[in-house]
């Protein structure tokens, strides 16, 4: 069994309240959780208005699979979300 996960630290611009970043977050975790089939959620940087971190996961039993899963959630993100990434990993463990 093969686990892929993604991690995305990403600025949110033009944001006021926490409310408003909490609904971006939501439908970034949304998108992921219904396009890709995979877990997402957001993993740190809570208090921060202006940045938040989420986390995403794909069990699958190839590495080259899912790394390319994550790759497509990563360039969706880049398309679609109005936010300026700011660091990104993408790896695979085995079990």
């Amino acid at each position: 069994m093969i686990v892929s996960m993604i991690q995305l630290i990403f600025e949110i611009p033009d944001v006021d309240n926490i409310k408003e970043k909490r609904r971006i977050i939501r439908s970034i975790k949304d998108k992921l959780q219904r396009r890709f089939h995979m877990s997402a959620a957001e993993v740190d940087l809570q208090d921060s208005l202006s940045f938040a971190q989420i986390g995403g996961a794909l069990v699958s039993n190839s590495k080259t699979f899912g790394e390319s899963v994550l790759h497509k959630a990563f360039e969706m993100i880049e398309r679609e979300i109005p936010v300026r990434i700011q660091d990104i990993s993408i790896y695979s463990e085995e079990f």
